[in-house]
């Protein structure tokens, strides 16, 4: 009995970095591709971004649903993943009506917000903190991949569209066989009446204000680009360098989680504002932008990997509060980042997101001063 439980555990590696690559090649061709299609298609800036802030906003109303009316079983899991596909391909049918391809991007946001919590707990629940990166960076291969592939062979807009629904498909195989690996119960929906936001609401305002600032950089930074006489080719080129550099840092960053996670979530913060100053100050220059494109390491792998770390060793109900974090960070964050960039789209848009994730930084440090008093006080 005890050879077959060794030969599940060893395919678990493999598994996850399987889905991990397809799962954020998948965004990747959502992200970098998906925009500048839909304005070939006819769509305006301000449709583009509010046609991105639906996948983020179901992102962020699904972890009240699971707090008091699901949990977020297998079977669940399972249902996101097919939700998935069939999404995209509802994207195929409909995406030249601006309202049915709306919908489907509210179907599709909200099956997306289901699966990687569900992942990330069983990552962390059986990974050790060096290891999880080393196994997440393929998320980032799978990310830079299509990101060279299609920048490379893309000429139509529905040729992206295809591509999208491939890697929907072969994420929902590999997340499909990685059910086995679950360990965590939940009995009911409502498995802890402690689980508080509003406990820590410095922490949650900051991750919701890092995620606004980025909207952007998701949604815009293609287009921007491409607007200050850059080629396709040669932005998906700073997309994958940014992404070399989130891979550096996934394999090296064990040591550093070592350490302070708050000190480490101020320091990312505080470098991804400088990183979209350089955007703003030199748009027209290849070299600078591919050097802020190296700060990705900091302000996208290290603070997610500490961030959600921090948040699995804060609470005790390790998947909601895994919903919480990308609900309200990519969720919320992202979906009012959306709106926002395309509403404010512009030579200023990258000053007004670096003031935004300033703020993030300052209200993460009144975050940690709280939770010192706090932990003062319980002592």
């Amino acid at each position: 009995m005890t050879v077959p439980q060794q030969s599940k555990h060893s395919l678990l590696s493999p598994l996850l970095g399987a889905y991990y690559f397809f799962y954020f090649a998948l965004v990747g061709v959502y992200v970098i591709f998906m925009p500048k299609a839909l304005l070939e298609l006819g769509y305006s800036t301000v449709d583009v971004g509010i046609v991105y802030a639906a996948a983020p906003f179901m992102r962020f109303l699904l972890p009240f649903v699971f707090r008091h009316y699901l949990a977020l079983t297998s079977k669940v899991y399972l249902l996101s993943l097919l939700l998935t596909f069939i999404g995209t391909l509802l994207f195929i049918s409909s995406v030249e009506s601006f309202w049915v391809y709306l919908l489907a991007n509210l179907l599709f946001g909200a099956a997306m917000g289901i699966s990687l919590p569900y992942i990330e707990t069983i990552a962390l629940a059986s990974l050790s903190k060096s290891r999880y990166g080393k196994v997440r960076l393929w998320g980032s291969l799978g990310f830079m991949g299509i990101a060279l592939w299609l920048g490379k062979v893309l000429e139509a807009p529905y040729e992206a569209l295809y591509y999208l629904s491939a890697m929907a498909l072969f994420t929902f195989i590999f997340g499909a066989l990685l059910t086995k690996y679950d360990t965590t119960l939940h009995e009911s929906a409502q498995d802890d009446a402690s689980f508080s936001l509003t406990k820590y609401w410095a922490f949650w305002i900051s991750v919701f204000l890092m995620q606004v600032g980025f909207g952007g950089f998701y949604n815009f930074f293609t287009i921007y680009e491409i607007s200050h006489g850059v080629s396709l080719e040669m932005t998906s080129w700073m997309w994958s360098f940014g992404v070399v550099c989130e891979i550096f840092m996934l394999y090296f960053q064990g040591p550093l989680l070592q350490r302070n996670l708050l000190n480490i979530l101020q320091f990312a913060t505080f470098i991804t504002a400088m990183r979209w100053m350089v955007l703003y100050l030199f748009p027209d220059s290849v070299a600078l932008t591919f050097a802020s494109q190296s700060l990705h390491a900091i302000s996208f792998a290290l603070y997610h990997t500490a961030a959600i770390t921090y948040v699995f060793s804060l609470y005790t109900q390790k998947k909601l509060a895994q919903q919480f974090f990308l609900g309200i960070a990519f969720g919320l964050g992202g979906s009012v980042g959306a709106v926002f960039s395309g509403q404010i789209y512009g030579e200023n848009m990258f000053l007004i997101e670096a003031i935004i994730t300033f703020i993030s930084f300052m209200v993460l440090w009144v975050h940690q001063k709280r939770r010192r008093i706090y932990e003062t006080n319980e002592i």
